[in-house]
């Protein structure tokens, strides 16, 4: 078969055509390339896939790989008096392909297993209101390094922790069907009693049995000012907010 044979095959695939049947029977160094193209187009729809830049990056590094082979002076005179440089563009085709589904199954398999970053990876973006004012949620004094505490307003209710000198805010909300998440002081964790699920204080999934991926909480700007510990947060009449930083 040849490059530009296969090349097109890859393309179909890679881009959701279907691709045209094979005029001649595809040899053994041509399947692995097919076998990792398929694979990572099985791998789709999906918030795991590659993104649209990735595949568009490996189109054109087979495409390149491609048309050095098909030119005399790309390659050195040994690998072309020996014949290598089809099975050298096969090889980086390969390589290519495989490493996008590496890419895909590495995030897969992380989906299945427990801990943190598997279940739900890190917390989310910072809420960022339109509106919004700093809001006391509890005195500095009151938050010594390993505490957490929760706090509600009229629009938000939350959880502030402190570890060290960073103090961290995120939602008291799961973010699954809305529940109200429930601190476990003991467990240094934050309980779902909907659907048994949990979440760190600093707002990564810890587990679930829910059949969906379930996101991380929200993150909510926090920062202590004159021994108080304030939270960005939407007020009865808003005011320009401030950039987030971190």
């Amino acid at each position: 078969m040849s490059s530009d044979a296969l090349w097109r095959y890859v393309e179909a695939l890679l881009r959701s055509r279907r691709p045209r049947p094979f005029r001649t029977r595809p040899q053994d160094q041509d399947t692995e390339v097919l076998r990792t193209a398929i694979t990572l187009r099985a791998a789709r729809p999906g918030s795991d896939v590659p993104r649209e830049e990735f595949v568009n990056a490996l189109h054109a590094r087979l495409a390149r790989e491609m048309t050095e082979a098909a030119t005399p002076g790309a390659r050195p005179v040994a690998e072309r008096r020996t014949g290598s440089a089809r099975r050298r563009v096969v090889q980086g085709a390969a390589l290519v392909a495989a490493s996008a589904v590496g890419v895909v199954l590495g995030r897969s398999l992380d989906g299945g297993t427990a801990g943190p970053k598997e279940q739900g990876g890190s917390a989310s973006a910072t809420l960022q209101p339109n509106r919004g004012e700093w809001r006391t949620v509890a005195a500095g004094a009151d938050l010594p390094s390993g505490a957490v505490r929760p706090f509600e307003t009229e629009a938000v209710s939350g959880f502030v922790s402190r570890e060290g000198t960073r103090l961290r805010a995120v939602s008291g909300v799961c973010t699954h069907q809305g529940c109200a998440l429930v601190l476990d002081r003991a467990a240094q964790q934050l309980n779902c009693p909907c659907h048994n699920s949990a979440f760190a204080v600093t707002g990564e999934v810890l587990h679930h049995q829910l059949p969906i991926h379930l996101r991380a909480l929200p993150r909510i700007a926090v920062r202590e000012a004159d021994g108080q510990v304030q939270v960005y947060l939407p007020p009865p009449s808003g005011v320009t907010p401030p950039p987030i930083q971190g």
